[in-house]
């Protein structure tokens, strides 16, 4: 069973990726293009954190995560032909599938760590 949710969170993944990069391409800083990718990260968080059993998994999540957002500014300053524009509203509408993702596991590790005995 935990396989299956392990691939239902992947698909959704690759669908808010794909919409990702659709929608910073395509339709740059959309409101409802984020918050669909908003409750799509909050299903893959949940599922996620309900099916994940070690912490250590946990903290990868939360590296990558953060190292994501991180960069989602990076691009900015690239002004050739447009790419630093595209690249930052893809980057944008990715962090907005992340950001979800990553405050349930943030939660979850916090309360993982604490409640350790």
């Amino acid at each position: 069973m935990r396989k299956a949710w392990g691939l239902v969170s992947f698909i959704l993944f690759c669908i808010g990726l794909a919409l990702a990069v659709i929608g910073g391409i395509a339709f740059p800083a959309n409101f409802i293009f984020s918050m669909v990718l908003a409750v799509l990260g909050l299903a893959i968080g949940i599922i996620s954190v309900v099916y994940v059993k070690e912490i250590g998994t946990l903290h990868t999540l939360l590296l990558a995560t953060i190292a994501l957002l991180a960069m989602t500014a990076a691009f900015t300053p690239i002004t050739v032909l447009g790419v630093g524009t595209f690249a930052t509203s893809i980057l944008v509408n990715f962090a907005a599938l992340m950001a979800p993702v990553a405050i349930i596991a943030a939660i979850k590790a916090l309360l993982t760590i604490g409640l350790e005995k």
